[in-house]
């Protein structure tokens, strides 16, 4: 056990980037700290860390044997939870990672709730559009918008959320509001992407039950959700847009939908972990409590699935 309390001491400190902040994190001094550290290192035979007076950070292999650690944390805490009793409650370290369009709008105003509900679950969020490597990098679940699922996974789809176009009242003055998807390629389009080969997002609409993809060539690329809307409030085109992520500013009339007699196009929001035959209570726990979230938060922006 000495052994792994040592990696839940790497762990502390490369996530909190200080050993005293991580010595008050455990409740240990700052030299029980050090030594763990420094008692890992000679078992690996390798520095973990680079230690200045105000921070420490991760060498190129402390950075390798980090996500390596944190899984085993996560492996050691579902053994410990496998045979647990109905009712034990959940706990131990939980990494997510969360889309930003439902992030500042869904998730994190009822995180008070998660924390009231499990004390004891240690919660790393992480908010991003861009794909994530789940094992590799030691995620424990990921809410995705859209794509597929890799086949290790385990997908869940939990809402739809409708997309819809909108612009800037000055863009809109400026350019003219179209009236039709034939109009759009009239217009300055940015477009979103995401990743390292900059997949772009398609864009789309209703016909029937079928959608018919806009072939639209874009004037702008971003690959940020909030820099994408503030490119969009700055007057710089048109984007298409998870509707509430910017229903406060449709509401403040910043934006304005364009086309909005058109059928909204959704896209799947899902739960995504790895495919293990026995899921950990705390990722059980976060599942469980994210799926009654968008239920209750069904409206004309996000539709339960």
């Amino acid at each position: 056990m000495e052994f792994i309390q040592q990696i839940k001491v790497f762990v502390t400190v490369a996530d909190l980037g200080s050993f005293a902040k991580a010595a008050d994190a455990l409740h240990m001094t700052r030299p029980s700290v050090s030594n763990a550290i420094t008692t890992l290192e000679n078992q690996l035979a390798t520095r973990l860390l680079h230690r200045t007076t105000r921070r420490s950070s991760l060498t190129a292999e402390g950075e390798l044997f980090y996500h390596k650690a944190i899984q085993l944390l996560a492996d050691v805490a579902e053994a410990q939870n496998l045979f647990g009793r109905t009712g034990q409650p959940a706990r131990g370290r939980l990494r997510v990672e969360i889309p930003v369009a439902v992030a500042s709008t869904v998730i994190i105003p009822r995180l008070p709730e998660f924390r009231q509900l499990y004390p004891d679950i240690e919660l790393i969020l992480g908010v991003s559009d861009q794909p994530a490597d789940l094992v590799a990098e030691g995620i424990d679940c990921v809410l995705r918008i859209g794509g597929s699922a890799p086949p290790t996974m385990v997908s869940r789809q939990i809402a739809q959320i409708p997309m819809l176009f909108c612009a800037s009242p000055d863009y809109l003055t400026k350019h003219g509001t179209p009236v039709s998807t034939d109009e759009l390629q009239q217009h300055q389009i940015i477009s979103y992407f995401s990743g390292r080969v900059r997949q772009q997002m398609e864009w789309s609409v209703k016909d029937g039950a079928a959608e018919q993809p806009l072939h639209l060539r874009p004037t702008m690329l971003v690959n940020n959700t909030a820099a994408y809307v503030d490119c969009a409030l700055a007057g710089m085109g048109l984007i298409m847009v998870a509707g509430v992520y910017v229903e406060a500013q449709l509401h403040a009339g910043t934006l304005i939908e364009v086309l909005p007699d058109r059928d909204h196009v959704s896209l799947p929001l899902s739960v995504l972990y790895p495919h293990r035959q026995h899921l950990s209570l705390t990722v059980r726990a976060f599942v469980d409590w994210v799926v009654e979230v968008f239920r209750q938060q069904n409206s004309r922006w996000i539709t339960a699935s």
